[in-house]
């Protein structure tokens, strides 16, 4: 089973889950005038496997999400649309959005 990271916020009644592959943690993607820092601060919350950090996922109402590990998940669930999947430097990100 792959390991990914994954950090709850809260802030007031909202909840953002950043959830990144393990080996992401900490590296800096460039692809043309776009610079993806995937920071150890917003992403650098708790190593699980990918099963665990779904179900923290699902019930989320705001999520970001970068690597083929976890974007794929989320794909595979349902989560999100492939249409909604940005490629930065071969290594997809997404964001969702539940109002």
């Amino acid at each position: 089973m792959m390991n990914v990271y994954v950090k709850v916020t809260r802030s007031g009644r909202s909840r953002l889950v950043a959830a990144c592959d393990a080996d992401l943690l900490g590296k800096t993607l460039k692809f043309g005038k776009i610079t993806f820092e995937v920071r150890r601060d917003f992403y650098g919350g708790s190593l699980v496997n990918v099963r665990e950090a779904m179900e923290i996922i699902r019930g989320a109402p705001n999520i970001n999400l970068i690597g083929s590990i976890i974007v794929d998940e989320a794909l595979k669930e349902g989560l999100v649309h492939r249409q909604a999947i940005l490629d930065i430097s071969g290594v997809p990100h997404t964001q969702i959005i539940r109002m």
